[in-house]
C-alpha cells in the first residue's frame, strides 16, 4: 500500500455524509414528495368518498359523467392507435433517411412539448373556425364541423400527444442502426417481414412506453380541449372538463369522484410501466 492510499481513504471517509446528515436529506426529500404528491392524492380520495359509496357512485354514474367518460374513452381509442402508427412511421423516417430540413422536422416533432396546450387549442381555432378560420369555411360548406364538436377534441388531442411514441422509438432506432434490417432484406425478406420480425422486436419496449405515456396524456388533457370543445355538456365535455364543471357548480363529491377515476388510471399506468421496466432485463437476458 502506498503512502497516498491512506490519505485518499481518509479524504473519502471525511467527504462521506454523516448518518444524521443522510437521514436529514432522506427526510427532507420524502417530506417534499409527500407534500407535493401524496397529500393531494389522498385528499382527492378522501373528498371522493366523504359522502359514502352511494354518493361516490352517483357522482360517476350520472348522465353527464357517463357522457364525459364515454367521450374520453372514444378519444383515447382513436388517438392512441393513430399516434402509435404514425409515431413509429415518423421515427422510422427521421432515423433511417437523410433529407433537407431534417433538423427542422426534428424540432417540429418536439413542438407539442414546448407549446402551451391553450395555445395549441387557439391554433386549431384559427385554423378551423367556421367564420374566420383558414380551413373552417371550406369544411363548413362540406358540413364538417371541427370546433365545438368531438372531432375537434380528437384533433387537438392528437396534436398534444403526437411526440410521445415517436420520441421513445426514435433514439432506439438510431442506436440500433440498420445492419440487421439490411441483412434481412439481403436474405429475401419483404419490407413488412423485416419490420415485423426484425425491427419491431427491437423497439417493442420503447414503443410500449410511448403508448403508455400517450394514453396517460390523452386521458388527462385539459387545456387544448377546453379551448376547442366549447364545454358542451353531454356533447363535447371530456372527463377533465366535467370535473371542472362539477366543481364550479359546487358538486364537490361528484367532481372528486371523477377525479379519483383519472387518478386511478394514472396510478395503474405508472404501475404497468414499472412492471414492464422490472421485467425487461430478465426477458432480454432470456432472448
Amino acid at each position: 500500500m502506498t503512502a497516498s492510499q491512506p490519505a485518499r481513504e481518509t479524504a473519502l471517509s471525511t467527504a462521506a455524509p454523516l448518518p444524521w446528515g443522510r437521514y436529514a436529506l432522506i427526510t427532507l426529500g420524502l417530506s417534499f414528495l409527500a407534500l407535493v404528491v401524496l397529500f393531494p392524492l389522498f385528499n382527492i380520495l378522501y373528498q371522493a368518498f366523504q359522502g359514502g359509496l352511494g354518493a361516490y357512485w352517483q357522482g360517476i354514474s350520472n348522465p353527464e359523467a357517463l357522457s364525459a367518460i364515454s367521450l374520453t374513452l372514444l378519444v383515447v381509442l382513436i388517438v392512441v392507435p393513430v399516434n402509435t402508427i404514425f409515431g413509429v412511421l415518423v421515427a422510422w423516417v427521421l432515423a433511417r433517411y437523410q433529407f433537407p430540413g431534417k433538423l427542422f422536422f426534428l424540432g417540429i416533432l418536439d413542438l407539442p412539448f414546448a407549446i402551451s396546450p391553450v395555445v395549441a387549442g387557439m391554433m386549431h381555432v384559427i385554423l378551423y373556425s367556421p367564420t374566420k378560420g383558414i380551413l373552417g369555411p371550406w369544411l363548413e360548406s362540406l358540413h364538417i364541423r371541427i370546433l365545438f364538436a368531438p372531432l375537434g377534441v380528437i384533433l387537438v388531442t392528437l396534436f398534444v400527444t403526437l411526440p410521445f411514441v415517436a420520441r421513445e422509438v426514435l433514439p432506439v432506432l438510431q442506436e440500433l442502426g440498420d445492419e440487421e434490417e439490411q441483412a434481412a432484406a439481403t436474405l429475401g425478406a419483404s419490407p413488412w417481414e423485416t419490420f415485423w420480425y426484425v425491427t419491431l422486436p427491437n423497439i417493442r419496449w420503447a414503443l410500449l412506453y410511448g403508448v403508455i405515456l400517450c394514453t396517460a396524456r390523452a386521458l388527462g388533457e385539459f387545456g387544448a380541449v377546453s379551448v376547442v370543445s366549447g364545454k358542451l355538456i353531454n356533447q363535447t365535455e371530456t372527463l377533465t372538463l366535467h370535473i371542472e364543471q362539477a366543481y364550479g357548480e359546487y358538486q364537490t363529491v361528484a367532481a372528486f369522484a371523477c377525479a379519483s377515476l383519472l387518478t386511478l388510471l394514472a396510478v395503474v399506468t405508472l404501475v404497468v410501466q414499472e412492471l414492464i421496466k422490472s421485467k425487461q432485463p430478465s426477458l432480454e437476458a432470456e432472448e
